[in-house]
């Protein structure tokens, strides 16, 4: 981390930060709610990207993890009253013991079987939004009576700091011991464990952090948003978002994660007007730099910086 600190990463970084953070006072409202939902995506993004990019479990289900935070946080407002930011606590803390619950059993599979168990809990979830409609709100979607604010630019301001904190812990995190441990699980767990590192113990606890993230996330979202439905958290389409983010920013380098989630959601909105063809321009943007830029956009700069 000293090393990052004194690196071209850092400051620009740091100007970019608070160059974001002037917007408010120059941009209209619409910009600023199309930024603070990627700000939250982009925390959605690195949350996947130390499961995945570091430890190398590839988690086709980060939307299970982000739906227990925001359906716990929404339907604690909308049937108990509880406050705002009560809500948004339980909502981290449920996805962290959802986390726990799937990680247990799903960690003792390997390859594609981890991946298809965190997806069927997806689905399992999407059938509980449906069932319970009564508590859930069900496909029409859970309305939430409190919001955080209704200030766009505070939303913002927040948003804003939340990505900038958590992208400060998940970089830091990754580039501690523990994340050298999860980088070497995930290039060759067999290796590592004979090293004497406890694999289980370090992808559990990779797993849980991003469980944290996720849920906090997510349930800061909701009270954003105002509502909360199957199509903004819990639907399969939003993982695949969170995941063509992470690819696109750069896997393995958790603060591409969030460029990632900025360029597809603002990208995606500005496309808006083209209609059908705006998802197929996206796509082939992210196949093309899957093709020819394995290191996504912040991998491609850090690469071509440590040529020169």
């Amino acid at each position: 981390m000293a090393g990052f600190l004194t690196s071209r990463l850092f400051f620009v970084s740091l100007a970019l930060v608070i160059i974001a953070a002037t917007l408010p006072l120059y941009v209209s409202g619409y910009v600023l709610g199309l930024l603070t939902v990627a700000f939250y995506f982009g925390v959605f993004a690195m949350a996947w990207d130390l499961l995945f990019g570091f430890a190398g479990e590839v988690n086709f289900g980060p939307t299970f993890l982000i739906g227990v935070g925001a359906y716990t946080a929404g339907i604690l407002n909308a049937q108990f009253g509880w406050s705002v930011y009560l809500c948004i606590v339980l909502g981290a803390l449920a996805s962290v013991i959802a986390g726990l619950v799937l990680a247990l059993p799903a960690l003792r599979v390997r390859g594609p079987y981890f991946g298809l168990t965190t997806l069927v809990a997806v689905l399992m979830l999407q059938n509980f939004v449906v069932v319970f409609a009564d508590l859930t709100g069900g496909e029409i979607g859970l309305t939430i009576p409190d919001v955080i604010t209704i200030n766009a630019g505070a939303n913002y301001w927040i948003a804003l700091g939340f990505m900038t904190i958590s992208a400060a812990i998940l970089y830091g995190l990754s580039q501690s011991p523990v994340g050298l441990v999860l980088q070497a699980s995930g290039q060759d767990p067999v290796q590592a464990g004979a090293l004497g590192f406890n694999i289980v113990k370090h992808k559990l606890a990779a797993f849980i952090v991003s469980a944290f993230f996720s849920g906090l996330s997510g349930a800061l979202l909701v009270f954003y948003f105002g509502t909360a439905s199957v199509g903004t958290v819990v639907d399969v389409a939003v993982g695949v978002n969170v995941i063509v983010s992470a690819v696109l920013g750069g896997r393995r380098t958790v603060l591409g994660a969030a460029l990632g989630a900025i360029f597809l959601i603002v990208a995606g909105e500005f496309l808006r007007p083209t209609g059908e063809l705006a998802t197929f321009i996206v796509s082939a943007v992210a196949l093309l730099v899957v093709l020819f830029f394995p290191g996504g956009f912040l991998g491609a700069a850090l690469s071509r910086e440590a040529r020169s």
